[in-house]
């Protein structure tokens, strides 16, 4: 196109030459009335050829407009995945424009192109991104395989009898050193919806395996007597439900709403036989121990929770708060060795409240690095209404480091390893899980 002036203005001065000379030739001998004929007709068309310039200066004008707004719309349409360059529409147009700049030099003034039509709409312009979630992306299928790895053992000392003095005790010490080994293997299921939501689904399969070492209490023994128990099988199944509360800004956290239900699928304690005669001896306190461990908790839970999370370049600061309310059970009852039922009324387990804080950072593209921290509060558990014997509230505490590793677009190994900070919370817990997107 821009060839166009240029070529018109050539062929403008080649008309103006023709026509001085096809004017001046006749002068010479014309009478003095075509003389002046003729000088009106160079007049015509001198008049003709500005008009003619001042077209072209319109149409070049238009094409500068179009071109932009062409641009915007290319600009818009590449966002949304399908354009057509700016060269192949100026391409299709300049042969149009060039007909018709020609055309005009031979016929009489024309409208310059067409008005254009008023808009009753705004234009739809393209969404450049989805919008932001840190959930599973809408119509999105992720199954998860998952192994956790855990150990911890504990030491305790029960004094039975009554002390004359400080440091001289009469009666019975018994020392029980207890061992622990879990190791559960789950499937998990998760899909999103409009992604602000998803739901997700797990089933685990529990082995557990306890060692005891211990001397009898009321018995003369100078050996320690292993007590060993196990117990695998399906676990307990739960379902969870996650929302993301505000709309997606990397420029201010995300918070997520979450609610989970469990159910008691797996062995419970109350089904296992427990070894009253090994264990339980005369009349001493306790029950003694299960011959066979539970794979469950043997009560359903509904636990509600909020987890935020701020990206902050090349990190992410993370962390949450939950309530777990386990339902009581009534007429539950305990079977012994001997096959004797030992009621037990109601139990109701203490309720749990738990908080979490941590942070993740890239390494690179592919890689990522995390820290955490989890404590939870255990309640104390009650029995038809008040506190069990022996009941205290507990508190778990683990440190968490992890490290994630995306080798293909699908898929993910993520490699974690929590460390108990308190007593009661399991020595080492190792956990590999493998996200993989469908």
């Amino acid at each position: 196109m821009k060839d166009i002036h240029p070529r018109l203005q050539r062929r403008s001065s080649m008309i103006a030459v023709a026509v001085l000379a096809a004017v001046s030739l006749p002068a010479l001998a014309a009478p003095p009335d075509r003389l002046e004929e003729l000088r009106r007709q160079l007049a015509e068309q001198s008049a003709r050829l500005d008009q003619l310039r001042d077209q072209l200066s319109e149409q070049e004008a238009t094409i500068a407009s179009l071109r932009d707004a062409l641009d915007e719309e290319v600009l818009d349409q590449q966002r949304g995945g399908t354009a057509t360059g700016t060269d192949q529409f100026v391409a299709a147009a300049e042969p149009q424009i060039k007909a018709q700049s020609v055309d005009d030099i031979t016929s009489p003034p024309k409208p310059v192109g067409e008005a254009p039509k008023p808009q009753t709409r705004a234009p739809e312009v393209a969404q450049i991104f989805a919008e932001p979630t840190v959930l599973t992306q809408s119509g999105k299928f992720v199954l998860e395989p998952s192994v956790q790895t855990s150990y911890w053992a504990s030491d305790r000392v029960s004094l039975i009898g009554y002390s004359v003095i400080p440091a001289i005790l009469i009666g019975l010490v018994d020392v029980r050193r207890v061992k622990t080994t879990n190791a559960v293997g789950a499937l998990t299921a998760r899909y999103g919806f409009g992604n602000r939501f998803e739901f997700e689904v797990r089933a685990p399969y529990v082995y557990t395996s306890v060692d005891t070492v211990s001397r009898e209490i009321l018995t003369g023994s100078a050996f320690d007597n292993v007590f060993n128990a196990e117990g695998h099988g399906l676990g307990d199944v739960d379902a969870t439900m996650r929302f993301q509360l505000n709309r997606g800004d990397y420029s201010k956290p995300f918070w997520i709403g979450w609610l989970r239900y469990r159910w008691h699928t797996g062995t419970d304690p109350f089904e296992v036989v427990t070894d009253c005669v090994t264990r339980c001896i005369g009349n001493t306190t306790g029950t003694g121990l299960p011959l066979e461990l539970p794979t469950g908790s043997g009560f359903n839970a509904a636990q509600a929770g909020v987890t935020w999370l701020y990206a902050s370049d090349p990190a992410v600061f993370f962390g949450g708060f939950s309530y777990l309310h386990n339902f009581p059970r009534d007429n539950l009852t305990r079977t012994l060795l001997v096959g004797e039922e030992e009621p037990l009324g109601e139990i109701a387990p203490g309720d749990i409240f738990g908080f979490n804080v941590g942070m993740g950072l890239a390494l690179n593209e592919k890689a990522s690095f995390s820290i955490g921290y989890d404590q939870s509060l255990i309640d104390k558990t009650q029995q038809n209404g008040v506190d069990v014997p022996g009941a205290v509230r507990t508190t778990l505490g683990t440190l968490s480091l992890g490290v994630s590793y995306r080798y293909n677009p699908t898929s993910t190994l993520n490699l974690s390893l929590g460390v108990g900070v308190t007593r009661d919370t399991p020595d080492v817990a190792f956990t590999i899980r493998t996200p993989l997107t469908f």
